[in-house]
């Protein structure tokens, strides 16, 4: 079969460049067969059984999907896997099979040239569930929770990981088919470079909304403190902005590089809320009651629930008062719970100093005055004395 050596391809050129070819592929093929019947039905069974276990694994990875109570990454891997192409399957199980048949040469550049793209197009499908499955567990993306972090900027995340991916294996399968894709990768290396400089800032938001995905500082639903000045809600977070919900009731737009790059308190997960609060009593007080005030205040704060009393001390002797500081944690997360304890405290206080006729200071100014001799006069006139009632003479 001189006209079959003769009709031999090499790597880097095309399979079929005329009608020739065809034909030529055709007779290879019948004679084939005709010689290795018995290898090729040998060959065919093992392959059928390849790609019966083959299916058996995606059917497994469907289920893996289904099984919530496994964790994320079973469910992650199970994803991807259930992906898995039928014709992949099958490619992969004659590639495998077809060294043991002994193919002609344009059969084996067939398979392996289908094989190349099935496992390029492959690769690309199980690198974007991987990376996209991953992204999307970081992020929360949970609908029934309400609470996903990035919302569309997940949409936007799936299609930049899509297009690189499938970027990447179209250009596996150009060179693998010998075409040169050296200027075709040179160019989409200006490209990018070109795109990156001239959108800049929204590349640098999308990397501040991936330090949101992987870093978690908040999620929507939480309450968040932003550079001491601003204090409000996360109600949406974007490609390029995170929108605030403040406490005095107006939406706050923050773009997500300058939210990153000032200081952030998050208030929602604060397992102990502190509270300070002044108390200031009048310099009439007596000492002996001055001394007995913390240990009144303390009594206070330990009835209340959650609460723990650090410390009440007398600080300061003030203008118009003698300061004490009251300071005690609520183990509490919830804003509400600190709120009504620091409520009940003040009030319990109020209550227990009018009992024990303890008076609270405000703000008084007393005025003296001296007389031309520099003696103090005070500020009022001194009583007037009655005058005594006369005695009686005697007899």
């Amino acid at each position: 079969m001189s006209k079959t050596g003769n009709a031999a391809t090499s790597e880097d050129q095309a399979l079929f460049q005329s009608v020739a070819d065809i034909e030529l592929f055709w007779e290879q093929v019948l004679v084939w067969i005709a010689n290795h019947y018995l290898s090729i039905a040998i060959a065919g069974a093992a392959g059928a059984v390849i790609v019966a276990i083959l299916y058996g694994l995606r059917m497994l990875g469907t289920r893996l999907c289904r099984r919530q109570h496994l964790g994320h990454w079973p469910r992650i891997v199970g994803r991807a896997i259930a992906r898995t192409n039928l014709f992949f399957i099958v490619m992969l199980a004659s590639k495998i099979v077809s060294g043991y048949a002994a193919p002609p040469a344009v059969v084996a550049d067939t398979v392996r040239f289908l094989f190349t793209v099935a496992a390029a197009i492959q690769a690309a499908i199980w690198v974007r569930e991987l990376v996209i499955g991953i992204v999307e567990h970081r992020a929360g993306d949970d609908e029934e929770s309400g609470y996903s972090t990035l919302g569309s900027a997940i949409g936007i995340i799936r299609l930049l990981v899509t297009a690189v991916c499938f970027i990447v294996a179209t250009l596996a399968i150009l060179d693998n088919v010998g075409v040169n894709i050296t200027g075709l990768v040179a160019s989409l290396g200006i490209g990018g470079i070109a795109i990156g400089l001239a959108a800049q800032g929204i590349f640098s938001d999308l990397f501040a909304s991936l330090a949101i995905i992987f870093d978690r500082p908040f999620r929507r639903g939480d309450t968040v403190n932003w550079d001491k000045t601003t204090t409000g809600t996360v109600e949406a977070i974007g490609l390029k902005t995170t929108r605030l919900r403040s406490v005095t009731g107006e939406e706050v737009i923050i773009s997500n590089t300058n939210l990153l790059n000032k200081e952030l308190h998050n208030l929602t997960h604060t397992m102990r809320r502190r509270a300070t609060l002044m108390l200031g009593v009048t310099y009439q007080t007596p000492p002996e009651t001055c001394r007995r005030i913390p240990d009144i205040v303390k009594g206070i704060v330990t009835r209340q629930d959650k609460a723990v009393f650090l410390h009440c001390s007398m600080i300061n002797f003030g203008a118009s008062s003698l300061d004490y500081e009251l300071m005690f944690d609520v183990l509490a997360e919830d804003a509400e719970v600190f709120n009504r304890a620091r409520h009940e405290v003040c009030i319990t206080i109020l209550e227990t100093f009018a009992a024990e006729g303890i008076q609270f200071a405000y703000p008084t100014q007393t005025t003296f005055t001296a007389a031309p001799d520099g003696t103090m006069v005070m500020p009022y006139p001194e009583p007037e004395t009655s005058p005594k009632p006369a005695r009686p003479a005697k007899a």
